[in-house]
């Protein structure tokens, strides 16, 4: 059970929302993901004219929780603004803390979102910030309040995998609340790997939304996942610098 704050989640897979070639592909991804959080950009909505096609229109919500994410903002005070304008637009009270420092390489900004984190965690929002992989500014988000932590595995929709498992497994190590393995994830290759490792979940999109079928891929992470998680409480055998016979020696006839 993935517990985020005050809710209890089955899936460990959050999904997002975007760049799907239609709104029937990115329905059928979704169901066959068997998700129950989904994220997407609040300045991507289009909440001010309800005439304008919604994604949420296309779905039964009533079998996910909304994580509205701050894409888009640079500064935290935009992070911050955009968590509000979530708020009161009746979306969730969970966000997903986003602050790009540059458009080239799409990095989080560490001192904004530890910022940003801080105001939306008295404000009482259920907190989820996006940073870099490293374990020293986890820490600091984790002790700002944050009710998970989303250490990117590599850029945004770049599909290169977990780029530092070493960090990442600090940070895991470490951690005191969820620690959710967000962007870069390519392959459910990647997905599984990331869960081997003890994160509690991974968040992606452009692996799904991108792939030649986003509706089998979405079911493949579904159950990378599951598997990887599977194989991390099962506990992996240790490496060995030789081989070693599965069959014991002793008691053989010769």
């Amino acid at each position: 059970m993935l517990k985020i704050g005050p809710y209890e989640f089955s899936s460990r897979l959050l999904l997002g929302t975007g760049k799907f070639p239609d709104f029937e592909v990115q329905r059928r991804a979704v169901e066959a993901s068997e998700t129950e959080i989904l994220t997407f950009a609040v300045r991507r909505m289009n909440i001010y004219d309800p005439a304008q096609p919604n994604f949420l229109e296309q779905l039964d919500l009533t079998k996910y929780k909304l994580l509205p994410n701050t894409a888009g903002a640079s500064t935290a005070e935009e992070a911050v603004r955009i968590a509000r304008l979530a708020r009161a637009s009746g979306l969730c009270d969970m966000i997903k803390v986003e602050v790009i420092a540059d458009t080239k390489t799409l990095l989080p900004d560490p001192l904004a979102t530890l910022e940003a984190t801080k105001i939306l965690v008295e404000e009482g929002f259920v907190v989820l910030p996006y940073t870099n992989d490293d374990p020293v500014l986890a820490r600091r988000l984790q002790e700002a309040g944050a009710h998970a932590v989303m250490p990117g595995a590599s850029p945004i929709g770049s599909g290169q995998g977990i780029l530092n498992p070493l960090n990442i497994s600090i940070i895991i190590e470490e951690a005191t609340v969820p620690i959710i393995i967000d962007a870069g994830i390519g392959t459910p290759s990647d997905a599984t790997i990331a869960m081997e490792l003890g994160a509690d979940g991974v968040l992606l999109n452009t692996s799904v939304s991108g792939a030649q079928d986003p509706v089998k891929m979405a079911e493949a992470m579904k159950l990378a996942i599951q598997a990887g998680r599977l194989g991390f409480e099962a506990g992996r055998i240790p490496k060995k610098r030789y081989a070693q016979a599965s069959s014991p020696m002793e008691g053989m006839v010769n």
